[in-house]
Parts: C-alpha cells; sequence; structure tokens
C-alpha cells in the first residue's frame, strides 16, 4: 500500500496521480489521505498499511463517514476505469480536465482517472479553501484546449461562483460540462446555473461505485438502480468496489450477489429514471408520523428567499421526534411563512417546531451537509 499524503500543494496532487496512474497498470494499491484532517491519524491507523492489501485494489478511500467509523472503500482498476469511460460516453467524448475538489475523496480522485484515460493531463485547483478567482486561474489552461473541457464540483462550490460572478462565474460558463456530486443539487440551485448559462449535471453516486454513477437522474451504461420493497436503493455494475478494508462482515453485509445495497431511499420511474428521495436514516418519527427530511428541505428550498435547508429530527419528550430546520436565507424570511409551506404540501406533522437561520450550512467532507453538526446546534 502507498499512503500519498495531500497538502494543498501541486507537488503533492501530482504524486497522487503517478500512484494512481501505476496502480492502474498492476502497482501497489493507493491510500490517499488528507494532512490537514483532523481524522487523518486513526484512518491511517485503521487501514493498517503495513497489512496485505486485498486482491485486485488499486485505490482505497478512507472515511469516517456519517457515524465517525473509519471505513475503507476497495475499489479496483475495473471500476475505476469502467466508471470513467462511461462519465465521458455520458458526457460527450473524453476530454480536458480540472480538479477543482479535493483528491483524497472519489469525486477528485476520478477526474485524474478520467484525465489519464482520455490521454490528457489535468489541471490542479490547488491550496485550501474554495476561492472563484482561482478556480478561474486554474481553469484557464483547460479552457483553452481544443475538444471538450469538463470539471466536478459540489454544489456549495457551483452556488459560491454564481454568487460572486465576475471571472470565476466566466470559467464555468466555458466548460462544456460541470458534474455536480457529493450532495444533492437543489431544484432552485439548476435553475440558477441554467439562467446564469453554466451546464452542470447533478450526478448521484459514492465511493463504493467509484464516484457519481446516475447522471441527471438516468444510471450510466451499464449501472443498474432498483429499490427493495422498503425503497432503499441497491446497485449493480461493473462500477462497483468490492468491498471494505479488513471489515469482512461489512462488506458481506453491503456487498451481496452484485449487488451495494446504498444507505438511500429512492424510486424508479417506468422509463428508468431514479430519484433519491434522502437517506433512509433521514426519516423522522414524529408523533407517529413519518416525515422524510429530504421532503421537507425540498419544500423549503422552493420558499422565496431560501438559498438552502437542513432538516434534522431531535429528541422531544412530546412528540419523541421533532422537526427542525437549519435555513439560509437572502433577507429576511418569515418562519411562520416557511412552516405554512410544509404544512400545506406534506401535513401538519411535517412542519418544522423550530426554525434557524444561518449564513452557510455546517459540512464535512466533499460538500456534504454535516447533519450531526445541526443536530447539536438545536441540542444545545
Amino acid at each position: 500500500m502507498r499512503v500519498v499524503w495531500l497538502d494543498g500543494s501541486a507537488e503533492a496532487v501530482s504524486a497522487l496521480d503517478s500512484a494512481v496512474a501505476a496502480a492502474l497498470d498492476g502497482g501497489d494499491a493507493v491510500l490517499p489521505l488528507s494532512a490537514g484532517d483532523p481524522a487523518a491519524p486513526a484512518l491511517l491507523e485503521a487501514m493498517a498499511p503495513d497489512t496485505p492489501v486485498e486482491p485486485d485494489t488499486a485505490v482505497i478511500i478512507a472515511t469516517s463517514g456519517s457515524t465517525g467509523a473509519p471505513k475503507g472503500v476497495l475499489i479496483s482498476p475495473g471500476a475505476l476505469t469502467s466508471s470513467a469511460v462511461a462519465t465521458h460516453a455520458r458526457l460527450g467524448g473524453p476530454g480536458h480536465w480540472l480538479l477543482a475538489t479535493p483528491a483524497h475523496y472519489i469525486g477528485g480522485l476520478q477526474v485524474l482517472v478520467r484525465a489519464r484515460l482520455a490521454g490528457t493531463k489535468a489541471a490542479y485547483l490547488t491550496g485550501t479553501g474554495f476561492r472563484t478567482d482561482d478556480f478561474a486561474a486554474a481553469a484557464a489552461p483547460v479552457l483553452a484546449e481544443d475538444g471538450p473541457r469538463y470539471t466536478a464540483l459540489v454544489p456549495t462550490q457551483l452556488a459560491r461562483l454564481l454568487d460572486d460572478g465576475g471571472a470565476g462565474l466566466a470559467a464555468a460558463q466555458g466548460f462544456d460540462a460541470i458534474v455536480l456530486g457529493a450532495a444533492a443539487t437543489s431544484p432552485k440551485l439548476r435553475e440558477r446555473a441554467h439562467d446564469a448559462g453554466v451546464r452542470i449535471i447533478p450526478s448521484y453516486g459514492m465511493s463504493e461505485t467509484a464516484s457519481g454513477c446516475v447522471y441527471d437522474g438516468v444510471p450510466l451504461d451499464g449501472v443498474r438502480v432498483e429499490p427493495d420493497a422498503s425503497e432503499r436503493l441497491r446497485i449493480s455494475g461493473p462500477v462497483l468496489a468490492h468491498g471494505y478494508r479488513l471489515a469482512p462482515e461489512l462488506t458481506a453485509e453491503s456487498f451481496q450477489d452484485g449487488w451495494f445495497r446504498t444507505s438511500d431511499r429512492g424510486r424508479l420511474f417506468p422509463d428508468g429514471r431514479v430519484e433519491v428521495l434522502g437517506r433512509a436514516d433521514d426519516v423522522i418519527n414524529t408523533g407517529g408520523v413519518k416525515v422524510s427530511a429530504a421532503s421537507v428541505e425540498k419544500v423549503l428550498g422552493a420558499v422565496a428567499g431560501v438559498r438552502d435547508a437542513c432538516v434534522v429530527g431531535v429528541e422531544s419528550p412530546e412528540w419523541g421526534e421533532a422537526v427542525v430546520a437549519l435555513v439560509v436565507a437572502e433577507g429576511a424570511v418569515d418562519p411562520a411563512a416557511l412552516r405554512a409551506a410544509v404544512r400545506d404540501e406534506l401535513g401538519a406533522a411535517a412542519a418544522p417546531k423550530r426554525i434557524e437561520f444561518t449564513g452557510e450550512l455546517p459540512l464535512r467532507g466533499p460538500g456534504k451537509i454535516d447533519r450531526s453538526a445541526v443536530k447539536a446546534l438545536f441540542s444545545s
């Protein structure tokens, strides 16, 4: 196993790029870690770098996930390349890529793989944090190339580009496609991107599927997605990882008969399109009524003046769980109007008992909302 520490420098990303290329050719498995991640020492210890790596592993994506328990996703060369080839087929052919998300997560690492398979060299957005002017500067050499130009972002980055305008937005407008991942793309954000002339493709996927495997609701070629009887989504296809590092029981539980069972609820339409309804554990049982947090978030996000929202359930002596919402708003928004919108659409039980406002939602990892932090805020 080769451990590659990423410190925000171009040199570190280049070292990872070379290590991944070697792993795709049968070399040592690569474990990318962020030097700035407080959890990195625990993740490294859990990955046991001195213990032989499971067969057919090119990359191990280490994560503490939403539970805080370290796990490493084992991804083969075949899964990485299958994902990259199918992505290019969906986007419009191999092209030039800008890496603009952290490369120790699967979404960023796949940008390196896609560029390699396209016979091009990815450009890197380096440093810490995301600044729109830096994005414009990093994008410039990619946008100067002939042929398709692509990048991958998380919704928070796209929102910042749209908010700031200027050179960053102009650069975003120059890409033939921007793949959005790590978190759901709200209808409002999609509309803003369309109005600004930014071509986005929302994606759904995870480390266990070697990055996004559903693009704008349609599974990639060779990928099957279907819900089980409880609406829990399961996925099959050549993009699947083959298990978890040193965790045979968890592997057996999650990967069965060529399928990976996700933690998300969803539904499949007759035309083959997939709609993700939210995490299975985000259903709130309030007063005996089951409320989908994702559904409440969708209603809140449609209200004028609301930029984003996170809905969670917190312990309540009266209701068992109470629905609460943390909202990012533009200007003054009346909490009563928010409750009324949810009540009219989803019923009285779904209306948030408490609403708080914030400048931005707490995030973890590559743009995912930190729901534990939101719960802690309401519990304090």
